[in-house]
């Protein structure tokens, strides 16, 4: 039975979506290694290469869903999508919980030990990175290009000058913005 790697990207941004990626490898790929250590020149050039060499799927939640069901409710969305389009394969998560998800199986630090895993991994964040540079062209002020969403200095500050655009996480409270914001 074929191994099926799964990973997300964009769990603690303030702002984008959620991204889960199931990869099955269908040949040994070079360079493969936990997205988060690879140069994004590195991952764009390895995200093509898996996408030619694998069975895979990704899926996304937007910042909407995301305020509206839930961190963890979004998570075994993905998970039960990724395992119901792929089919019948043995399944491991990078982490340590399967939110509920049966037949998944859980390792730390797999996406920078079981290649699989690491595919997954660099075909979420990619994903996730390419969108949040088409979110920089629309929502300039924001500099979603540089922190893709995270909670840089930079971005609590033009939320603090700009407020919150469409693509923010709203149920994801920012501290030092509390009495500015509400």
């Amino acid at each position: 039975m074929h191994l099926c790697g799964i990973d997300e990207a964009g769990r603690g941004p303030l702002a984008g979506s959620l991204t889960l990626a199931g990869v099955i490898l269908h040949q040994n790929i070079q360079g493969l290694n936990d997205s988060k250590k690879l140069t994004e020149k590195k991952r764009e050039q390895l995200f093509d290469r898996i996408c030619h060499h694998s069975t895979y799927h990704i899926v996304s939640f937007d910042a909407k869903t995301l305020d509206e069901k839930g961190l963890s409710w979004c998570l075994a969305t993905g998970l039960r999508e990724i395992m119901a389009v792929i089919g019948e394969a043995e399944y491991l998560y990078d982490g340590n919980q399967t939110f509920g998800v049966k037949n998944l199986r859980t390792l730390v630090k797999a996406d920078a030990t079981i290649p699989e895993v690491s595919a997954a991994s660099i075909l979420a964040k990619v994903t996730r990175d390419r969108e949040m540079r088409e979110y920089a062209l629309i929502y300039p002020q924001y500099g979603f290009q540089n922190h893709k969403g995270y909670g840089t200095a930079a971005h609590v500050n033009a939320i603090a000058t700009y407020g919150y655009c469409p693509i923010h996480r709203q149920s994801f409270k920012i501290k030092s913005l509390q009495p500015l914001l509400f």
